[in-house]
């Protein structure tokens, strides 16, 4: 198709829809942080570019073209966390989607959450929620958490109700931060966690639900959540989180999770 000194193949709209779709995705991935605004202002720069290149301006166009060329290695500087978390969304759903790999063939020494120890953290959660124990629990899914293992207190413990709930008890050296359950066992206790920068994070939500958050926008990681001030519990999953959860739901919540 000729139109009078535009010359448009069917390749030409492929490549616009595929731009469209990243630009699309890029956005849907930082628009609830404060990221948004730093990529606002560099696209608007390479659209200047664009826009002065096409009218001849040889001079202004290198400027600018030598900018965006440092900009991007900037751009990953900056956008390390958003990068990081499209990868591991990447990541994960390739894994989910194979029928064969080596994790899967050697799956069988790794030990899973049984429905008993699920039953287990849920009790201890609800528990603590009656008696306004603040609570961050963070059971291990796919993505490895020995980083955020490492800045607490290692236990390798067996989950129970009891040692879950004397963790977060008020006086307990380790009630600050977050527990780590990797399958069978609590890993760590007393962990820092990454705070969100999400802007549209409610204010009256503390560090813990910022926390939750923010650890499961970088990981696949199910977080629970006990309030300390309203005693209710929330769970949080991919940067998105869910409050209110009614106590009898929230053992079935973490069956349909990891089963």
């Amino acid at each position: 198709m000729n139109l009078n000194f535009i010359s448009v193949s069917f390749l030409d709209f492929v490549d616009v829809f595929f731009v469209a779709f990243l630009m699309f995705q890029v956005y849907e991935l930082i628009k609830k942080t404060v990221a948004i605004n730093i990529f606002v202002g560099l696209f608007s720069i390479y659209l200047l570019w664009i826009i002065v290149k096409a009218m001849g301006m040889n001079l202004l166009s290198d400027i600018l073209g030598q900018f965006i060329g440092l900009g991007m290695i900037a751009l990953i500087i900056v956008f390390q966390q958003e990068v990081r978390r499209f990868l591991l969304l990447l990541g994960i759903n390739y894994s989910s989607k194979r029928k064969f790999s080596l994790e899967r063939l050697f799956s069988f020494n790794k030990k899973k959450t049984s429905d008993m120890q699920l039953k287990s953290v849920a009790k201890a959660c609800i528990k603590m929620a009656l008696e306004k124990t603040g609570a961050l629990i963070i059971m291990k899914n796919k993505t490895d958490l020995s980083a955020f293992a490492e800045t607490g207190n290692a236990l390798n413990a067996d989950i129970s109700i009891r040692l879950i709930e004397n963790i977060f008890f008020k006086n307990s050296p380790l009630h600050d931060g977050g527990m780590i359950i990797s399958g069978n066992k609590i890993e760590a206790a007393s962990c820092i966690l990454p705070i969100s920068e999400n802007t549209m994070i409610p204010s009256h939500m503390g560090l813990r639900h910022r926390a939750a958050i923010g650890i499961t926008e970088i990981t696949d990681a199910f977080v629970i959540i006990v309030s300390e001030e309203t005693g209710t519990i929330s769970y949080a999953k991919f940067g998105e989180i869910t409050t209110n959860v009614k106590n009898k739901n929230l053992h079935k919540i973490l069956e349909e999770e990891f089963y």
